[in-house]
């Protein structure tokens, strides 16, 4: 069993509540736009972190995470991609990985806008935490948690960090 806190968007910033939040976990997954190394740095010494560059993201950034990570916990595919779409709207590269690698679990960000969708063309549970971070056009900060125990997702919580 695995206990997952997922963010996205944080651009440069990290709000202390999130490693409060995050304390139960096993690890940590960022769908890109982190900003910086520093944002980076500190969540990979909290937890361990898996994550995508964003759009916004440097060369520090790129260097150490890829544009699209495919990867398993316990016995879920998972596939990020932080300009990823959604189900029904998803951009032509993430409806290519997703065809191929056929995921349980589908992770982007970008939007700013939290979405939790089951895809039932692909089976596949789709998955924005919306933005960590204080900029962009989202009212209200936020953060996913969620357990995968074998091949079973569950437990799935939206946290509110507070305004923007």
């Amino acid at each position: 069993m695995k206990r997952i806190g997922l963010l996205s968007d944080t651009h440069h910033y990290l709000d202390e509540a999130v490693l409060k939040h995050f304390d139960n976990c096993d690890e940590i997954w960022h769908g890109g736009d982190f900003g910086n190394s520093v944002v980076a740095d500190e969540l990979k010494e909290f937890k361990p972190l898996r994550g995508v560059y964003g759009n916004i993201d440097g060369n520090d950034i790129r260097s150490e995470f890829p544009e699209i990570l495919k990867f398993s916990c316990e016995q879920v595919k998972v596939l990020m991609i932080h300009i990823g779409g959604y189900p029904g709207k998803y951009s032509p590269l993430a409806k290519k990985e997703i065809m191929s690698f056929q995921p349980k679990i589908f992770i982007a960000g970008h939007s700013h806008i939290l979405k939790i969708m089951y895809d039932e063309k692909f089976q596949c549970l789709h998955l924005n935490p919306g933005a960590a971070g204080k900029q962009g056009w989202h009212k209200v900060r936020t953060l996913i948690r969620f357990v995968i125990d074998g091949e079973n997702i569950k437990d799935c919580e939206v946290i509110e960090l507070g305004r923007r």
